[in-house]
């Protein structure tokens, strides 16, 4: 099971749980030292085989050799967890960029999961059934198709608001593509301002556990009553509808088309 993500916060009490359970985890993070010390954590409370992969999710470069790296190593995977995620920011902070020149946080919080959705969904359909779960929000906001990536006005939350709703309209769209497959896509918010890093930065007060949030996602990558449901947006454990642009094929059909278009610019 690949957890992106996996060395702070909720990714990482997640891939601790699901080591703890026997699964064999592969740990993604960008720290090389944070990921060797999550490997000792887990082999010291009993979990099973753990895989570390290195890569900064902000460069398309190195999620295809994320990806490269997975396929390599592991024949079948059972799991893919979209964790890994970049918060509002500090408050008023200037508008960030990735190593490819896309706004920072549609890069990362749904680009990048994107992006390693296709690369490895061959090989998820090869351990069906499958799953794939997308860590998203229920902070989302419409995206502009004449300023996708927040260039006017820019602000962290508008920014953060409208990567969480490219997320979980990609997941409706692959949901879709993998139908037969095997493998289910679901999108959730895990819980409300977690006492987590990313939150703690803008300043907010914690609303929530992040053993809240590790219940609900844990649910999602478990559970037995959930086979076969897919295409779905959950908040918490519950059945949830998101901001009305995902359910408009058209809007997505202009996301798929624009990801996309930022994918192969990336990799030229």
């Amino acid at each position: 099971m690949l957890v992106t993500g996996s060395t702070s916060g909720l990714g990482q009490v997640l891939a601790q749980r699901l080591a703890r359970m026997g699964a064999t985890v592969v740990a993604h993070g960008r720290d090389p030292r944070r990921l060797e010390a999550l490997a000792e954590q887990i082999a010291a409370s009993g979990g099973r085989n753990i895989d570390t992969v290195q890569a900064d999710l902000a460069e398309i470069r190195q999620v295809d050799r994320l990806a490269d790296t997975v396929l390599r190593r592991h024949h079948r995977l059972h799991a893919l967890v979209n964790n890994a995620g970049v918060g509002f920011g500090r408050p008023h902070g200037e508008r960030e960029l990735s190593v490819d020149g896309i706004e920072l946080r549609f890069a990362v919080n749904h680009l990048a999961g994107y992006a390693l959705a296709q690369r490895l969904a061959d090989r998820l359909a090869a351990g069906a059934p499958a799953r794939i779960v997308q860590v998203a929000s229920a902070g989302q906001l419409a995206l502009d198709p004449e300023d996708p990536l927040t260039a006017v006005a820019y602000d962290g939350i508008t920014a953060y608001r409208r990567s969480k709703l490219a997320q979980i309209m990609a997941t409706y769209d692959l949901a879709a593509d993998l139908v037969g497959t095997g493998v289910t896509v679901n999108a959730l918010h895990p819980a409300s301002f977690m006492n987590t890093a990313m939150v703690r930065e803008y300043g907010q007060r914690p609303l929530s556990t992040v053993d809240e949030g590790l219940q609900a996602v844990l649910r999602l990558v478990t559970d037995p009553a959930l086979d076969g449901v897919s295409g779905r947006y959950f908040n918490g454990i519950h059945s949830a509808q998101p901001d009305p642009q995902a359910d408009d094929p058209a809007a997505r059909a202009w996301l798929r088309s624009f990801s996309d278009g930022l994918l192969q610019r990336a990799r030229a």
